[in-house]
């Protein structure tokens, strides 16, 4: 065995996109995976530099960041347990414009050379299929932020925050406010005022650090529709929820 190589069972593995893989694909990538560390503020490619690797998250929450040509930074989305990172890869090409690093630590992600990967597109038509199924899904999340940009920072903000809860386990999601004022791309001040007012109605508890989500519910009516459409997309297309143990899954038969 290879240093660094690890057996992975696909039933234990706790990336969404790999466990949904059929048993064939899986096998054609399993060989070649190693586990890291997961730690904030990691950063996972490097705007413009080769794509040579990919990472499958198992926790964690990952920033995908648009970087201007005069060196401003804005989330343009973000992936976990749910997805992958890199996904130019899958469209055929080895570098993006684009940074990722991680926002919230997780304890392990699974990294494949991106080698590996081209290999196995070539050998099989379902692995294809399955992963570019995720850009679409990636692309409605994208999609979805440009519609929400028209909101106001409260509704924004809940989104975001109904978004970072779908990636983790409970109801603690460890962000300061500088952190979540780079994310929206607004002043720190906006970002503290509009959590209060989350906060005075109850949906949020605002703490040193991190925020406590209190009406999960209450939280996606706020958003006012700017939250739900990419999320029942990766439903639809990938065959699992983004938030475990929201949605009792039937297995799917994917066209």
């Amino acid at each position: 065995m290879r240093t660094g190589v690890v057996d992975i069972p696909q039933s234990t593995v706790g990336n969404s996109l790999l466990r949904t893989l059929t048993a064939a694909d899986y096998a054609l990538l399993a060989p070649h995976f190693k586990r890291i560390p997961l730690p904030v503020q990691l950063c996972l490619h490097e705007a413009g530099r080769g794509i040579d690797r990919v990472y499958f998250p198992e926790d964690g929450i990952v920033s995908i960041v648009a970087v201007t040509l005069d060196g401003r930074s804005c989330e343009i989305g973000l992936f976990g347990r749910e997805g992958m990172s890199e996904t130019a890869t899958v469209l055929g090409t080895d570098h993006s414009p684009h940074e990722a690093y991680v926002q919230v630590a997780g304890v392990a992600a699974i990294k494949l050379p991106t080698e590996v990967l081209n290999e196995a597109f070539e050998r099989s038509l379902t692995l294809r299929r399955h992963l570019l199924r995720y850009v679409q899904a990636m692309m409605i999340q994208l999609s979805s932020s440009i519609a929400a940009a028209g909101q106001t920072i409260e509704q924004r903000l809940s989104r975001w925050l109904m978004m970072c809860h779908d990636r983790l386990d409970g109801d603690d999601i460890p962000l300061t406010h500088d952190f979540m004022s780079m994310m929206l791309g607004v002043r720190r001040a906006g970002v503290t005022t509009s959590l209060h007012a989350l906060d005075q109605l109850g949906l949020i508890h605002t703490g040193r650090g991190k925020v406590t989500i209190l009406d999960r519910a209450g939280l996606e009516s706020f958003a006012a529709g700017a939250y739900g459409l990419a999320e029942a997309e990766y439903l639809r297309l990938i065959g699992a929820p983004l938030r475990h143990g929201d949605i009792a899954v039937a297995t799917l038969v994917k066209p």
